[in-house]
């Protein structure tokens, strides 16, 4: 018999869990739908009830406070059913990118010492190459998977967990972020700073962030009040920050959250989608999801059948390129307030361009966050006008720090004038107008849709090819992606037979998908500086002039 999601309060002593708050939203959530994907409908109770199964089977196999679990998922129900479960032991739930390969799964899993695996039945054949002992729950999976990998709905048939495992659990999540290494860094959120995020969406709407599961409730039906909670369509995948941010953050409102069923971008299913369940945010991932969406809105009205938007009021992105055009596009057809964030995995917010009007977008300016500055190398404030360029820094809701990494933790979290302050290492720089002017970061790493592609682990799989002797990797500006990963690689002669598809194939058999080569060029040599190095800003004025005669935007 289903439990509901009050049947047992947490003691007053205890601090808030991750759990504690999303059991309270739910219960002044009552009967209001948790998540909404094509024809199905998952209540609140109901979420909480897989959660709590789940968590029971997870529990079986050793999972408490502390352990973690790896989700390799697409967008879906049992993404969340997975975090809530997890949250429910004080566990912590860690995302795994779906496009990884066995290599890339094998470090993943045992950097984060995982203690039991989710994934998507598209993983089968890359999980069953991973060594280790842990829980394997497949979804999706039409056939009996091999063993030992369990069915996921039969995981959620165990006897339920009616409490958290960990009551006042001060644990959170681990989010593996790019960064300069080559390899993921896991990023250690614990209660405090995660709920520091979620509790946001209380903010947004005038309200007092609640501190305890009674103010939570309270908050929830003050909301309603106010004209609902929120209906969220996460487009931009759940296992980057800001998909997930947005969607606990929508439990916890006791909002919907909705989802396509197309496993990639399917423009007029997500203008249907809004259409048919009044979906009031969307999270998008800049141009490349923004551009076919102002397609499909422009087709649709030429066809005489424009897509009804009226209940959309906002969109958001984070940390991509969002164009002026296609904002201003987006502007023209719906009364949206469009949000471009700069956010990182490490902390935040650092700037945000808000645009409710055509005029309200400026190209490239962004608002100073209240909690953001501006530091110069002697951790002074730029000042505005003067073209000086600084290191971005926040004292916004913060995590712990790197999984494993004590250095590197102390290097990007420091503290300036007794404030604790995360500094990535994003540059930008200030205008006449106090407005922020975002210039990248200074360490290379290719952004290419929102996924982070490090030079020296494509270069590292391209030499593996028996043809090439040497492979330099660089990010070219995209109008779509942002920038699209091209390979200069030598020597020309030895690859004169080798078609550029072969190469770009040859990659993706050892990495993930995204980053395999959009394009080739063959080179006698690489260019070098006189000291010998790489020289890579020459290799991207060799990746830049080859693409030049193009006209059309690429495709991934």
């Amino acid at each position: 018999m289903a439990h509901e999601p009050n049947d047992l309060p947490e003691p007053a002593e205890l601090k808030m869990s991750v759990a504690t708050a999303l059991r309270a939203a739910a219960q002044a959530a009552g009967d209001r739908p948790a998540m909404i994907q094509g024809e199905r409908t998952v209540g609140y109770a109901e979420l909480d009830e897989r959660a709590a199964r789940l968590a029971g089977a997870l529990a079986g196999h050793g999972v408490g406070p502390g352990s973690t679990v790896a989700i390799g998922l697409y967008n879906s129900f049992a993404y969340l059913e997975t975090i809530v479960a997890a949250f429910k032991l004080g566990a912590r739930p860690v995302n795994i990118n779906y496009r990884y390969r066995a290599p890339e799964l094998r470090y993943v899993l045992d950097y984060t010492d995982a203690a039991a695996f989710v994934h998507d039945t598209s993983l089968a054949a890359h999980v069953r190459e991973v060594p280790g002992d842990r829980l394997l729950l497949e979804v999706g999976a039409e056939a009996e998977p091999l063993a030992p990998v369990v069915p996921f709905e039969r995981a959620v048939e165990h006897e339920p967990v009616h409490r958290d495992a960990a009551a006042g659990s001060p644990h959170g999540i681990i989010l593996l972020t790019g960064g300069t290494t080559g390899r993921p860094k896991g990023v250690i959120w614990d209660r405090d700073g995660l709920l520091g995020i979620l509790r946001g969406v209380f903010r947004q709407a005038g309200l007092e962030p609640p501190q305890t599961p009674d103010e939570v409730r309270t908050r929830v039906r003050e909301l309603r009040a106010k004209g609902g909670p929120p209906v969220v369509l996460p487009m931009s995948p759940l296992m980057h920050g800001t998909g997930l941010f947005h969607a606990l953050r929508t439990l916890l409102a006791g909002g919907t959250i909705c989802f396509c069923t197309s496993r990639s971008l399917d423009a007029e299913e997500v203008w249907r989608t809004v259409e048919r369940h009044a979906v009031t945010e969307m999270v998008i991932v800049g141009d490349a999801f923004g551009r076919p969406l102002v397609d499909a809105l422009a087709a649709a009205e030429r066809a005489g059948r424009p897509y009804d938007i009226g209940s959309l009021r906002s969109m958001t992105s984070s940390g991509v390129i969002w164009s002026a055009e296609v904002k201003r596009e987006l502007l023209r057809r719906g009364g949206m307030t469009l949000i471009d964030n700069i956010s990182a995995s490490e902390g935040g917010p650092f700037g945000q361009a808000l645009a409710r009007s055509e005029a309200d977008v400026a190209d490239g300016r962004f608002t100073l966050s209240p909690v953001a500055r501006i530091l110069d190398e002697n951790d002074q404030d730029i000042k505005p006008g003067t073209g000086q360029v600084g290191v971005l820094a926040s004292a916004g809701p913060q995590p712990v720090g790197y999984l494993k990494d004590p250095e590197r933790t102390a290097r990007v979290w420091r503290t300036i004038d007794g404030v604790r302050y995360a500094v990535p290492g994003d540059l930008a720089s200030l205008d006449a107008d106090g407005r922020l002017i975002l210039l990248g970061r200074g360490d290379g790493v290719i952004n290419t849709g929102g996924e982070k592609v490090f030079p020296e682990e494509v270069e590292e799989a391209l030499v593996t090819h028996p043809n090439v002797s040497e492979a330099v990797v660089v990010g070219v500006p995209d109008p779509r992606w942002g920038q699209i990963v091209v390979a200069v690689v030598a020597p020309a002669d030895a690859l004169a037979e080798v078609e550029d598809e072969a190469l770009s194939r040859h990659v993706g058999e050892r990495l993930a998908g995204y980053k395999r080569p959009r394009a080739i060029v063959r080179v006698e040599a690489i260019p070098r500086s006189p000291a010998g190095k790489i020289n890579r800003p020459s290799a991207r004025e060799l990746a830049v002039g080859h693409l030049r005669p193009a006209t059309k935007e690429s495709t991934l």
